[in-house]
């Protein structure tokens, strides 16, 4: 993978968290002017699909849903979930010799 490829889906991203925060936003504004909301189970969709940082930002920079049990936990499961194949996809190279694949 060069360098360029690392650039464009750090870019690709950071415009997904940017986004899954934009609508975390738009949620907290129709909660507040008691408007139509968005699901949780969109919001959690848009985390899963990976906007977990962004989501998680939204939640404690807007106090989006902290009290919200299972939203939070399941939140957490994701960011969890996405911590761990950040960490696979980053030693991947390290652990092919040893497995005998080609990355």
């Amino acid at each position: 993978m060069t360098m360029t490829d690392i650039t464009k889906m750090a870019v690709l991203f950071l415009a997904l968290n940017l986004i899954v925060f934009s609508v975390y936003f738009l949620d907290k504004q129709a909660a507040r002017h008691q408007r139509w909301r968005i699901s949780e189970r969109t919001l959690l969709t848009l985390a899963l699909i990976g906007g977990s940082l962004g989501a998680v930002a939204a939640q404690q920079i807007l106090r989006q849903k902290t009290r919200k049990e299972p939203f939070r936990s399941i939140l957490a499961a994701i960011l969890i979930l996405h911590g761990a194949l950040a960490m696979v996809l980053a030693f991947a190279p390290l652990w092919a010799p040893r497995l005998h694949l080609d990355f």
